[in-house]
């Protein structure tokens, strides 16, 4: 069983930066995507940033520019570095680990960014 775990979120103004970070626990034997996703309120859950084990990368356009996602393979570690925080990056942001077909979820993290 994997477990997934993010931290990091909290309050910010806007042109601010706030970096996420998820670590998954357990024994992987497969290659895995790791990926960061957000809900803003009212809104459907959206990939924000994907990066395979072979570090091919993925950006949402509306975060292009702004945010890195990066991910640190002995650690099991995938960070999410968000810079000039907009108020329509506020949302709750999970972490996502897919193996093969499977997919594990954090709880996610709060993210708010104030005008």
């Amino acid at each position: 069983q994997v477990r997934v775990v993010e931290s990091g979120g909290g309050l910010v103004q806007a042109g601010g930066s706030l970096r996420l970070s998820c670590a998954a626990s357990g024994t992987i034997f497969s290659a895995y995507t790791m990926a960061w996703y957000r809900q803003g309120p009212g809104k459907q859950r959206e990939l924000v940033a994907a990066i395979t084990s072979g570090r091919t990368i993925n950006y949402a356009d509306s975060v292009e520019g702004r945010f890195t996602i990066s991910r640190d393979n002995v650690k099991k570690t995938v960070y999410l570095q968000m810079n000039s925080l907009k108020p329509e990056d506020t949302a709750v942001y999970y972490c996502n680990i897919r193996v093969v077909r499977t997919d594990y979820w954090g709880q996610g993290t709060q993210v708010t960014v104030s005008s």
